[in-house]
């Protein structure tokens, strides 16, 4: 029997699921549905902001002079290397080439429906016998009404960067500068000669507060972690967080008050499954979702996946492992347990995470936790783990960035074996 299954998104996680599917035909056959006329997802740079041509909201987060924050020696899919000629840390423009070699390598394109929303996805029938109810609509004909399609199984591959998430800041309301979340932020010119403060200090919000810095006159990178032990560029420097917001004023929480031109959110993304119908019983509540068996498989409707949800990851070969994963559930090479157990391993994970002193709204949050993660999935569906180099060229690129959050790209590495590296323009190795 053909297992019909429809892919939303073609990004990477999308991408990688699409070219699972299609290499397992006839078993399966493989719908994609894209809303942007080309491939890519977040890589997609475009220097407009607000929304496209549609009317709908700009997806991609990509700001001009972004390169990646870790290496495409880990970054890449484990079946699918990087170009060698690239350097280690790549640009926008060499990700989203890389996302075209990929769909051109495994014949991607003929299934993937370009300009195409998605209204919405409809479970029919009660628990293990659903199916899907897909309703999507051409955006290139406003006078086509949506089609309906039924589906087997649905992967939802829409990614977490492209809604905002913007906290409550007294009197920001009041505020006559310039106000603006990171998903809008394009080019550094924009704030040439100016004082902004940056709100955030994760890993994007480090890189644009160095961005910025080379054409403002002053950046205040306010954040509520110990200060960062690292080289920074004379104009920029590091603050609690925000107190409160005047008319031309920030106050921080020691109480300095600057004047300032500009106030930039750096605080992450919420996620967002608007065309998931009520009955999907998807729930989001300070940013975790439930109920998902392994941050991936709905417990109720295990049909139903939701793929690339987990933050601060090394992101390809995760989204690797869930596909793999996910199509071990469809095809019935491995069996999940029941609706009852699958909730409470869930439960168990939060509660551990909870108890490592990990706030509520990072229960998709993993760091040093993905490496069991993958592990994890990876036995219990029997397919190859991820080679260790990645753990440990991952972990040496973190502790780099720790130093030097300005140069630490300038670095190049090369994989020598599934436990070994080389770094380049030094001398030293890890094994």
């Amino acid at each position: 029997m053909t297992i019909r299954v429809a892919v939303i998104g073609a990004g990477a996680a999308g991408l990688c699921a699409l070219r699972h599917l299609t290499t397992r035909q006839p078993q399966f056959q493989a719908v994609c549905f894209e809303q942007n006329s080309r491939l890519g997802g977040t890589w997609i740079y475009t220097d407009q902001t607000g929304v496209d041509d549609h009317g709908l909201p700009i997806h991609s987060s990509m700001y001009r002079n972004l390169k990646t924050n870790l290496p495409k020696e880990v970054m890449a899919f484990p079946d699918f290397p990087f170009r060698k000629d690239l350097p280690s840390f790549v640009r926008h423009e060499d990700m989203l080439e890389y996302l075209e070699s990929y769909a051109d390598r495994f014949d991607l394109l003929k299934y993937i429906k370009f300009s195409t929303t998605v209204n919405s996805v409809h479970p029919q029938k009660p628990h293990s016998n659903v199916t899907w109810q897909v309703t999507y609509k051409t955006l290139t004909d406003s006078d086509l009404t949506p089609v309906t399609e039924t589906f087997d199984a649905v992967m939802v591959c829409n990614g977490h960067y492209s809604v905002p998430l913007i906290p409550a800041i007294p009197g920001l309301d009041l505020f006559r500068g310039k106000v603006l979340h990171s998903h809008d932020y394009r080019y550094p010119s924009e704030f040439e000669g100016q004082r902004v403060v940056c709100l955030g200090a994760a890993a994007s919000g480090q890189d644009i507060s160095v961005d910025v810095s080379s054409a403002a006159k002053q950046v205040y990178m306010c954040h509520r972690k110990p200060d960062l032990q690292t080289y920074l560029p004379d104009n920029l420097v590091q603050k609690p967080g925000i107190k409160h917001v005047t008319e031309q004023t920030v106050v921080f929480e020691d109480d300095e008050e600057v004047t300032v031109d500009a106030i930039m959110f750096c605080t992450g993304y919420r996620f967002s499954f608007p065309f998931l119908s009520p009955e999907c019983q998807v729930k989001t509540e300070h940013e975790r979702i439930v109920p998902l068996y392994k941050h991936l498989v709905h417990t109720e409707y295990p049909t139903l996946s939701l793929l690339g949800i987990l933050k601060t990851i090394c992101p390809f070969p995760n989204f690797h492992n869930q596909v793999l994963f996910v199509i071990a559930t469809l095809d019935g090479s491995m069996t999940l347990p029941g609706r009852e157990e699958m909730d409470a391993d869930t439960d168990k994970d939060f509660r551990n995470r909870l108890e490592r002193g990990m706030p509520e709204r990072h229960a998709h949050h993993m760091g040093t936790l993905q490496w069991r993660y993958n592990d994890e999935i990876a036995d219990l569906a029997g397919f190859e783990r991820i080679p260790p180099v990645v753990e440990e060229l991952y972990d040496t690129v973190h502790v780099t960035r720790v130093k030097d959050i300005v140069h630490y790209k300038s670095l190049n590495y090369q994989l020598t074996g599934p436990n070994t590296y080389v770094t380049i323009n030094e001398d030293s190795s890890t094994t």
